[in-house]
């Protein structure tokens, strides 16, 4: 027994030792950046001057600025002086252009077409504050404008504000028939945002807003009015988990996101209702050049029969090439699954191509859940596409999509926008 004690004891003073001897940081410098301000990241980042060097506390920040939009990688150094018991830390940075110009257009084999430009500023005064508007054709005029300043108070609270005045031609589905009406929202948002960690995230808040229907054309009812103006608020509830590993287009790992909203109304006649939905990604590489993306969203809201039913089908939504708005429901289950394939790889340019399935089912308003199986609700669109991106610019990433649908009076369609569609 007395060797092993005497070698335990001398594992055990080596391993005080190394840790007494841990390096102590002198100086954390900032390299790489030119227009997000030093101050900004020091601010957001946990590793401090007389701190001990924690290689677990290094990868932390670097993975946090790695999901800053202004930050396209992010790397750190260490040196040691002669007796490595004092380190001076670098956190190098290549930065991404934050000024984007964005458009989504939709368009289907039925003749329609819609889109939405726009400008949004992703690092406006160095500080990854968020400033951007947009303007809307859907056969009506809509814009929009928001600000996002997450780290406006500390490195963990920050504010949110939107304010949108959408204008669209919706369907309304009746048991005789559909309808057209002319839907206008107009809405002021107000959002706290607090973040735990890089991980983890929530957003809560208040959003008012005024919701206003008119008929155009089409089947009426007479329990349906054909106009409709009534004030609105709602309690918005978002938290986010990210445990995404990211490497400039190649995404790997796991994030969740759960949005729940209640909504009342000034009229007291309108019920109130909530809505809640969750989307589930999960993102793995595949080979070199290879990734295989999937989200998963599962959605309900209390089960009014009521034609403006919030689950929307929708080119830019959920399926795409099935159309712009083409029905509604009061629960969804949609999956997205597609294979992306670096085709080309240069400095600051890649080519991908994608292979996609887009389904979903959806539960009609006053329904059961067994509308889920029913084959009128489900769509499953197949289809291919392509994305020219910009490695150095934030989420300039342009994709180009087109959808076949393979279910029961499917069509197609080509949607076009920024970023990745999921």
């Amino acid at each position: 027994m007395k060797p092993i004690l005497k070698y335990s004891g001398i594992l055990i003073l080596l391993f005080s030792t190394g840790i007494f001897a841990q390096s102590t940081v002198v100086e954390l410098k900032i390299h790489g950046n030119k227009r997000t301000k030093t101050s900004f990241v020091k601010k957001v980042t946990r590793l401090e001057p007389g701190m001990l060097l924690d290689s677990v506390l290094l990868e932390d920040d670097i993975a946090r600025l790695k999901r800053l939009p202004s930050v396209s990688h992010a790397y750190y150094q260490v040196f040691y002086n002669d007796k490595q018991e004092k380190a001076d830390v670098v956190y190098g940075i290549e930065e991404n252009f934050t000024l984007i110009p964005f458009a989504n257009i939709f368009t289907s084999n039925n003749d329609e077409f819609a889109f939405r430009v726009g400008l949004q500023e992703f690092n406006f005064l160095g500080q990854n504050v968020t400033l951007g508007g947009f303007y809307q054709y859907d056969i009506f005029n809509s814009f929009g404008i928001n600000v996002r300043a997450p780290y406006l108070f500390s490195k963990h609270l920050g504010l949110a504000i939107n304010y949108q005045d959408l204008t669209t031609q919706e369907p309304v589905f009746l048991e005789n028939g559909n309808a057209d009406y002319r839907y206008n929202n107009e809405s002021i948002e107000l959002l706290v945002l607090y973040e735990f960690n890089y991980k983890h995230r929530i957003e809560f808040g208040v959003n008012f807003f005024t919701e206003d229907y008119q008929y155009i054309s089409g089947a009426t009812d007479p329990n349906v009015p054909q106009s409709l103006n009534v004030d609105k608020y709602l309690y918005k509830f978002i938290y986010n988990y990210d445990g995404i590993e990211y490497y400039y287009q190649y995404l790997s790992g796991f994030r969740s996101t759960l949005n729940f909203q209640y909504v009342n109304s000034a009229n007291t006649t309108l019920p109130e209702f909530a809505i809640g939905f969750n989307d589930f990604s999960y993102f793995t590489r595949v080979g070199k050049r290879g990734n295989w993306a999937n989200r998963l969203r599962l959605g309900l809201a209390s089960n009014l029969n009521t034609p403006f039913a919030p689950f929307a089908v929708d080119n830019n939504l959920n399926i795409r090439g099935v159309g712009n708005t083409i029905d509604r429901g009061t629960g969804a289950i949609v999956l997205n699954t597609e294979y992306r394939h670096t085709l080309v790889d240069k400095d600051w340019f890649v080519l991908q191509g994608n292979l996609f399935v887009d389904g979903g089912s959806w539960r009609n308003p006053g329904g059961d859940f067994g509308d889920f199986a029913d084959n009128q609700n489900l769509r499953i669109y197949p289809g291919i596409g392509i994305r020219f991106i910009h490695k150095r610019i934030f989420n300039a990433i342009f994709r180009i999509d087109y959808g076949h649908g393979i279910t029961k009076d499917a069509t197609r369609g080509v949607v076009f926008g920024i970023g990745q569609y999921f």
